[in-house]
């Protein structure tokens, strides 16, 4: 199953895509198509699952780009295929060069894809809580906005993400964000454990997306946690396992 955004969907000249785990190649903790260079799966088989999913999305395997992600507001900007072994060492990329897909891995995290299809300009980024934290959402516009794009054009689509209702979090965690922003309160709610809270990531992603001006917000709406169809890192940790795989979630330029 591959999730699509509607909005984005209805914009000419673009393809992408939200992957799930079905239709891969890997097995045990790993099973289906799981696209996690840095999981501890057969190598093999997290080529096919890329190879895989280029070819749903369009395009050759050594044009569909990840990055070695750091939880970081960091973006990349494509221009020509990387090798995945000294792949960028950031959380977001931008391109306007038609054919190259971007893309990147989730377990719980949030993936935002952008597209100003007018200025034929398309980003992605890889938001857990750090990265929207520290403004890799807003960094992935500015990037955008130099490569000719109009952040009130842009469409912004979040993807399958670890939901409110799944996501507790400590006290601490709670704080730090308060502290940045009292209207930040918002987007927690009591857990049923003292101490505790549900946090909504999604909420807070979609909050900044607002805030930085971005013209069009999608939603998928998707739970990563309790959806049995995606990876989890939270699920993992619970059923203790010993890694856990990833999803890709990707956009491209047609040419």
């Amino acid at each position: 199953m591959t999730l699509t955004s509607p909005k984005l969907a209805a914009l000419p000249g673009l393809r992408h895509a939200f992957f799930s785990r079905d239709g891969g190649v890997s097995t045990g903790i790993y099973a289906g198509l799981n696209g996690g260079l840095g999981s501890n799966d057969d190598p093999a088989d997290v080529a096919e699952n890329r190879r895989r999913m280029a070819a749903q999305i369009g395009v050759d395997p050594e044009k569909f780009l990840t990055v070695f992600q750091v939880h970081s507001p960091d973006v990349a900007v494509a221009t020509a295929p990387w090798d995945t072994a000294t792949r960028p060492r950031v959380d977001a990329m931008v391109t306007k060069v038609e054919g190259l897909a971007l893309g990147v891995t989730t377990a719980d995290c949030g993936p935002v894809l952008f597209a100003d299809a007018k200025a034929r300009v398309i980003g992605a980024a890889h938001a857990g809580w750090k990265g929207a934290f520290t403004g890799v959402l807003e960094a992935t516009i500015s990037a955008m906005e130099k490569l000719g794009a109009d952040r009130t054009s842009i469409t912004a689509a979040i993807g399958p993400l670890i939901r409110q209702p799944s996501y507790e979090v400590g006290a601490e965690f709670v704080e730090r964000f308060v502290r940045e922003d009292g209207e930040n309160a918002l987007f927690f709610m009591p857990a049923k454990r003292d101490g505790h809270a549900m946090f909504d990531l999604a909420g807070y992603i979609r909050m900044r997306l607002e805030r930085a001006g971005v013209g069009t917000i999608d939603d998928t709406g998707v739970d990563t946690y309790p959806d049995e169809r995606y990876f989890s890192y939270r699920r993992s940790v619970h059923r203790s396992e010993p890694d856990y795989g990833r999803q890709i979630h990707a956009i491209v330029l047609e040419g």
